[in-house]
């Protein structure tokens, strides 16, 4: 403390001499000071800190403040009042990592920034741990986007019934929000069949593709329960019974393999190169037809890598009914990679 005593001189004179470059150093003289003691100091020390930073802060532009809420944000026993007073600049540089990281940040000022600040604080907080519901609340209302998908994909974020149905609500015009919300353990079951009932079949047969067994089973069932009550409409008129018969038993006479799969397509039986993508890749007959019948070759590519297939086979799928997703998806083997693993995964 006799140390930070003869900073504080050093801090009267930099207010006084109106130095910018005197007062960043100072300010970083005091926070090397707290970081090395910090830990020691009693309630009533820290506040001492606390009020010199504070009237340090006030007087160095943003970097300098960015700095240090970098180093302060990680900090259990940082100084509350400085931390309150970075969280709130209107310069995200300077607010996010207090936003992100800050356990010292109270629920009622994440409620107060969420409502009155933009989306960069919206987007740093939406990634903090254990975001209580009365937060995610606001950011459910007020978030952009990427704000919303940041949300979504932070698993120990807690929603309130009006923050789920907000979600989904974002998710309507949004598939790749869906595919994150429908693959979150602990979306309540009315809002999952929601979420079901309004996503495309694309992004149900993604969903299928890369859900864990356990939540597939779960999807399924929701699935049948929304096809029940719609008549049916979600299936597809053509049955193939006939072709999943066939391929189930070449299945269990280990031979259906890529060289069959391939010679499916090159003969023009694609009832059963659907029905043996369908039972290799456990998802639904229905939702493997949909992909493969449509004309975006990345879905194509989805279960056909779930499946582990080999390039030869693919290619022979793709250019069923339109060679030009052959070109396409060869162009696309880069960012299909990535889609592939997403899906092993």
């Amino acid at each position: 403390m006799q140390q930070l005593d003869s900073i504080i001189v050093e801090l009267e004179e930099a207010v006084k001499s109106g130095s910018s470059e005197k007062r960043v150093n100072t300010l970083r003289q005091v926070t090397n000071l707290f970081l090395h003691d910090g830990e020691r100091l009693s309630e009533d020390q820290i506040k001492i800190f606390d009020d010199v930073l504070c009237l340090l802060t006030a007087r160095v532009e943003s970097q300098a403040k960015a700095e240090l809420s970098k180093r302060l944000a990680p900090l259990d026993y940082a100084p509350l009042e400085v931390i309150q007073q970075l969280a709130r600049d209107d310069e995200i540089a300077v607010a996010e990592n207090v936003l992100a990281r800050s356990s010292r940040l109270a629920t009622s000022t994440l409620v107060e920034i969420a409502s009155t600040k933009g989306q960069g604080h919206l987007f740093a907080m939406s990634g903090r741990v254990d975001l209580p519901e009365v937060v995610t609340d606001v950011i459910v209302n007020r978030g952009e986007r990427r704000v919303i998908r940041k949300l979504a994909n932070n698993t120990s974020a807690r929603f309130s019934e009006a923050g789920y149905a907000g979600m989904v609500g974002h998710a309507e015009a949004d598939d790749g929000l869906s595919e994150i919300l429908g693959l979150r353990i602990d979306l309540p079951l009315k809002f999952l069949r929601d979420l079901l009932r309004q996503a495309t079949d694309a992004v149900l047969a993604r969903l299928m593709a890369i859900a864990p067994p356990e939540l597939q089973v779960e999807i399924k069932q929701v699935l049948k329960t929304i096809t029940d009550a719609a008549g049916g409409k979600r299936s597809l008129a053509r049955d193939f019974t006939r072709a999943e018969e066939a391929v189930k038993r070449m299945k269990g006479l280990n031979e259906l393999n890529d060289a069959a799969i391939a010679k499916f397509a090159e003969t023009g039986r694609f009832d059963e190169v659907i029905a043996a993508l369908a039972i290799l890749t456990n998802v639904p007959t229905a939702m493997i037809a949909k992909a493969i019948e449509g004309h975006r070759a990345d879905l194509v590519l989805i279960p056909c890598k779930a499946a582990g297939l080999n390039w030869l086979a693919v290619e022979k799928i793709l250019a069923w009914g339109n060679e030009k997703l052959v070109s396409t998806a060869t162009e696309q083997v880069g960012s299909a990679t990535q889609t592939f693993v997403i899906a092993v995964q």
